[in-house]
């Protein structure tokens, strides 16, 4: 095991629509959405350490140990590895928190992929994703890391290819409760169920959150207004972001750069893989051209 200090992306994700289909008898509920993984990423330091310590470097303010995703992610790979390694975590956050781009549940999901490769665990995604759902529905999909057709409460899945894209999302500074848009007697609870041939030609979608945060949220209603000026505009998750799919780059940028000062802007890349999924098969490359460089020169493999 290395005792490296490892940079690694967590990159947010869009959905591109969302519909209630109705409520569980446990109370949560049914879900059809679309992910899509997009470059906004932020970036998580990992330092392995000898004396089995799972800790965070930066806390968030009034968020305990025991409630903070990276930090759990990282017991929960440990315990179901039986290990007793130990980590440092720093994250450098550029995804805004409370923005319904999951920026929590990626988090999580680089901690436990990316020390499934550090710690040499050797968990397939799979059991990885069955992992990361303890912590939250969105964990698997950042686990797997595709852009991804999900139903049930988010966390069926199925790998769909859309290619990529240039998105604009505005942040309209303005934090969303889920539990409480969940609860909104207004909101729609039973869409009907659509699927991906329909999808895919073209049949009308929505978020059906929107609704009831547009009557809760004023600023999240304007800033879905001022970006439909450009495209058609539409929620992510339960908000307070909107986003709207951009003809290019050029044009991203442009329409990012005049976002009201008020709120926050950002031109994007949709990922047909996840920036993590890139920064996996570069750790890999490097181990194994290190573990060939030392049997080069001693003849024999490194211990594991």
């Amino acid at each position: 095991m290395t005792d490296a200090v490892t940079w690694w992306p967590a990159p947010a994700k869009l959905n591109l629509f969302l519909h209630v289909l109705g409520r569980r008898a446990d109370g949560y509920h049914r879900l059809q959405t679309l992910f899509q993984i997009v470059d906004l990423c932020d970036q998580i330091c990992l330092r392995p350490r000898l004396d089995g310590r799972i800790e965070r470097i930066d806390p968030l303010p009034g968020v305990p140990a025991e409630s903070d995703l990276a930090v759990r992610a990282a017991g929960a790979l440990r315990a179901a590895c039986g290990v007793h390694c130990g980590v440092s975590i720093a994250i450098d956050k550029r995804i805004p928190i409370g923005a319904g781009l999951g920026g929590g549940s990626s988090d999580a999901a680089t901690v436990l992929v990316a020390l499934n490769e550090i710690w040499e665990t050797g968990l397939t995604a799979d059991a990885l994703a069955q992992i990361g759902l303890g912590m939250g529905a969105d964990v698997p999909v950042f686990v797997r890391g595709n852009t991804a057709w999900a139903e049930g409460i988010g966390d069926q899945l199925h790998k769909l290819d859309l290619g990529e894209g240039w998105y604009v999302i505005v942040y309209p500074n303005e934090t969303v409760s889920t539990a409480e848009i969940f609860a909104d007697p207004a909101l729609t609870r039973n869409t009907p169920p659509t699927t991906i041939p329909r999808f895919l030609s073209g049949a009308a979608t929505r978020n059906d959150l929107e609704a009831p945060v547009r009557q809760r949220y004023p600023a999240v209603a304007a800033a879905s207004d001022w970006l439909g000026q450009f495209a058609s505009a539409r929620m992510s998750g339960s908000g307070s972001s909107v986003f709207a799919a951009i003809g290019s780059q050029q044009q991203a940028a442009s329409i990012a750069a005049r976002c009201p000062a008020q709120w926050q802007a950002f031109a994007v890349r949709g990922c047909a893989a996840s920036p993590l999924q890139e920064a996996v098969r570069q750790w890999r490359l490097q181990q194994a051209s290190a573990e060939q460089s030392q049997f080069d020169t001693t003849g024999t493999s490194p211990s594991r």
